[in-house]
């Protein structure tokens, strides 16, 4: 009864959340802080799916500082709770397919995202150039998931270097972003599904003592042990709340 009821809550929630953000994205296109808008509008959808998502950001992240910001990047949950963490003057760059789903395309177009073609590496080079002269021009910071797909409870996959060269190109911070474990978290029928954290950690300037490839490594090590210690972290206070 109780996952019927989410599913019918859960339903017009997103209808009526998409009908808020396009009409902001209509009054305002391409402004820088569309994506942020969104972002908290989206994961006031948690609450039905009986989800707490607690964000813990770094004292040392300045809001007037543009960052590329990396993330894990897990199931279609990701749209209520890591996109919580995005801040404003935030744009992500995804999926150039994405602008033919109805509305939530012209949303994610309308709010100054950047698209990028996957299956052309010319046009993906030149997408993350388009990418570095927003960060330099309008100071934007840019939202990337290196792994560059969701990973469907396989951990952190390997990450795709691009977010690193554009870090190293702009000559601007990497700030890591990291949510626990949603993969089979969430039980329509359970009334509570239990917390879900997601951290950003300090910015780290990518300097010359490591290759692209060596920062890519270190930093998919990093978000490794980070999404550890977040899914001890939950595990104990989940049942803590049992």
């Amino acid at each position: 009864m109780l996952a019927i009821l989410r599913i019918f809550a859960l339903f017009f929630a997103f209808i009526f959340i998409n009908i808020y953000i396009f009409i902001v994205c209509i009054m305002r296109p391409f402004h820088k802080d569309n994506v942020y808008v969104a972002g908290q509008k989206y994961a006031l959808m948690a609450k039905i799916l009986g989800l707490k998502v607690v964000i813990r950001k770094s004292e040392k992240i300045d809001p007037n500082t543009p960052y590329i910001f990396i993330a894990n990047h897990q199931n279609s949950y990701d749209l209520i709770t890591i996109c919580k963490a995005a801040l404003p003057g935030v744009v992500t760059i995804g999926k150039k397919s994405l602008k033919w789903i109805p509305v939530f395309g012209q949303i994610y177009w309308l709010s100054g995202n950047i698209m990028i073609d996957r299956k052309n590496t010319g046009k993906a080079r030149d997408t993350l150039l388009i990418a570095g002269e927003k960060i330099r021009q309008k100071g934007t910071s840019v939202w990337v998931f290196p792994e560059g797909t969701r990973s469907y409870g396989r951990g952190i996959l390997p990450f795709k270097s691009g977010a690193f060269r554009l870090a190293q190109d702009v000559n601007e911070p990497v700030v890591m972003v990291t949510a626990s474990n949603l993969h089979e978290k969430v039980r329509w029928n359970r009334w509570n599904n239990g917390t879900v954290y997601v951290d950003l950690d300090a910015p780290i300037v990518l300097d010359d003592s490591r290759s692209i490839k060596q920062w890519t490594h270190f930093f998919r090590e990093r978000m490794i042990a980070k999404f550890e210690q977040l899914n001890q972290e939950v595990a104990a206070e989940d049942a803590a709340n049992r």
